[in-house]
């Protein structure tokens, strides 16, 4: 089992002819993930790598090919519309992984996202893996193994070191999201959560937060009050400066609520091991097996 994708999922990638757009749909493709179609206006009818079919809306690439999953890697100023056209398409779950989406755009495509019934992930995210079976966004896939522990983090590059702390140490992973750093984005921490905790084969759960905000003290009482599987936490920027942001938008620290003294103390509360660094986590999540 797993969360959000599996070996059942068909993608469509959004600005497939594209710099990083081309460079990671051979990426997924080369790891199995079943691509199904691509997208960009003005490029409809050509192939890419010859065999995967591009088209000019989403839409139509949906209509041909059924997919159920989108991941858009065009420029910040269209990616608002890009995610908006895939969840009018009918797409189920749509990963952005463009940097630098607007605040304000955001605004209006959360909204429209959760109407059309579709799951958003990110924007500016690292998107998500089930290892062996599909990934889909710019995870490693070579750091990854099947296995047992749920991860969920803000941070790409954590998510990263974790993984391979964890592989590396002979634990697997049953799904591994990354959520983004934005202040508005379309999947929380809460909502990983919950899919893991009713996800079978996912027994431990590793979390990553960092400063800013209180989507972590949120998803500390989620813990608390709603699962039932042991859950491991790490927060980072714990010597950020008040005031400074830390490389995401959302990591800016606001009177107390957003520090990371504030959000460790609600991850003790609700009875999560925590880790004091990234390296921790191998021991910790060993001892929850």
């Amino acid at each position: 089992m797993s969360i959000f994708i599996d070996n059942t999922t068909t993608l469509l990638v959004q600005g497939i002819t594209g710099r990083d757009g081309s460079f990671h749909a051979k990426q997924m493709m080369e790891y199995g993930t079943t691509v199904v179609g691509g997208v960009t206006p003005g490029k409809g009818g050509q192939k890419f790598e010859e065999t995967v079919p591009i088209f000019n809306t989403v839409a139509q690439a949906v209509a041909a090919t059924g997919a159920n999953t989108s991941v858009i890697y065009v420029p910040p100023p269209f990616a608002a519309d890009a995610m908006m056209e895939a969840a009018a398409a009918g797409i189920k779950l749509i990963v952005c992984i463009t940097e630098g989406v607007p605040v304000l755009d955001m605004t209006k495509v959360y909204p429209y996202v959760k109407e059309m019934g579709a799951r958003l992930l990110g924007p500016n995210c690292p998107g998500l893996i089930t290892p062996g079976q599909s990934k889909v966004g710019i995870i490693p896939g070579r750091i990854c193994a099947p296995g047992p522990v749920g991860v969920v983090s803000r941070s790409g590059t954590l998510t990263y070191e974790i993984v391979n702390l964890l592989t590396k140490a002979g634990i697997g992973q049953s799904t591994c999201v990354g959520i983004g750093g934005d202040p508005i984005n379309g999947t929380n921490f809460i909502d990983a959560l919950a899919a893991f905790e009713a996800d079978p084969q996912t027994t431990v759960v590793a979390m990553m937060g960092e400063i800013g905000g209180t989507d972590e003290q949120e998803a500390a009482e989620f813990v608390r009050t709603k699962m039932s599987k042991p859950v491991v936490g790490f927060i980072a920027g714990q010597t950020a400066p008040p005031g400074r942001r830390m490389g995401h938008a959302g990591a800016i620290i606001s009177g107390s609520a957003g520090t990371a003294a504030e959000k460790i103390e609600a991850f003790e509360k609700a009875g999560m091991g925590i880790a004091k660094r990234p390296m921790d986590f191998v021991e910790l999540v060993k001892a929850r097996l």
